[in-house]
């Protein structure tokens, strides 16, 4: 019997969205094969998921006892390949975070299975799973399929697959597997927090960037005071986070956060660096604004001005006063 394998992804007692985004990702794969869909949840004491995790199209929530609370990427690896195998699933899906990268490339290499990381729309052609990613760059959209792969394993893009809002009737079972010789091969230290952060640019639908071009990091509450006024959320490319004028929640990029829902991208003082470029390049309308007119973000803006961005926050400011 085939069937979809979801991952839980939780940190700290606290479940991650990923996780019920994964299961609306799932169905659209259950809708297009009628495989059944299992959610497989990893922990010591994760009762309290087992409310939030049982949304409409689960059919099975698989729970996994461990010692330890804390993530630990080899007893998630062996764990996802026993149960992916015993269920005979024909994908996985992991988000595409710290964690499910740490596990889910291995965990495709043991099953030999196709693979395809940061997906954001899914679908099945002739029974066959279809995952769309960014390739190149992000300079296009690819399709990937899996001739001939029995069984695939995705990582998927937060905030990007809609959760199901109902409520469902799975099945709540335990898999008691011996996890003796894997347990103990890491040991988990410390925890250090992320900056504090009330907001999440991968689900801002506008967003305001700054870059570089603001010279010095006295100008951010000036643009921050600008993209309130505008309804945009404040976001910054690489240089900004790195020289500490702002937190790394806000970064766009590579080593950020990708724009994942935005519809809007207002982009301010930004050359348009490769590593930038793959987190908001796909946005459907861009508006570039960089005194540089060979500027790279140029060839991916619909609009673009080659003006002073102080002088535009000026006028900006004049129109709103």
């Amino acid at each position: 019997m085939a069937g979809i394998l979801i991952v839980a992804e939780h940190i700290r007692g606290e479940l991650r969205d990923i996780s019920t985004e994964l299961i609306g990702a799932g169905a659209i794969l259950k809708k297009a094969t009628g495989d059944p869909l299992h959610v497989l949840l990893i922990g010591s004491d994760d009762a309290a998921f087992i409310d939030r995790l049982n949304r409409e199209g689960v059919d099975e929530i698989i729970g996994v006892p461990v010692d330890s609370p804390h993530f630990d990427a080899a007893l998630y690896e062996e764990a996802v390949c026993r149960i992916a195998e015993e269920r005979q699933c024909r994908a996985v899906l992991v988000g595409h975070s710290v964690n499910g990268m740490a596990f889910g490339p291995a965990v495709a290499a043991r099953l030999g299975s196709g693979f395809a990381s940061d997906v954001f729309a899914l679908a099945a052609e002739g029974g066959e799973i279809v995952a769309t990613r960014s390739g190149y760059g992000a300079k296009v959209q690819v399709e990937v399929g899996f001739p001939e792969k029995g069984i695939v394993v995705l990582t998927i893009r937060g905030a990007t697959f809609a959760a199901p809002e109902a409520a469902g009737s799975a099945e709540v079972t335990t898999a008691a597997l011996d996890l003796a010789e894997t347990e103990g091969v890491s040991s988990h230290l410390e925890y250090l927090e992320a900056p504090p952060a009330d907001f999440d640019i991968a689900k801002s639908e506008f967003l305001c960037s700054i870059g570089r071009g603001i010279k010095d990091g006295d100008a951010v509450p000036r643009f921050k005071q600008l993209a309130e006024r505008l309804g945009a959320t404040l976001s910054c490319s690489r240089p900004v986070a790195d020289s500490g004028w702002l937190s790394k929640p806000h970064q766009v990029g590579q080593s950020g956060k990708v724009a994942a829902s935005c519809k809007l991208y207002l982009a301010l003082g930004i050359s348009g660096a490769v590593q930038h470029l793959f987190g908001m390049k796909h946005v459907e309308t861009i508006i570039a604004v960089n005194t540089d007119p060979e500027a790279p973000i140029f060839k991916y803006a619909q609009y673009g001005a080659c003006v002073d961005l102080f002088e535009l926050a000026d006028a900006l400011e004049k129109q709103f006063n």
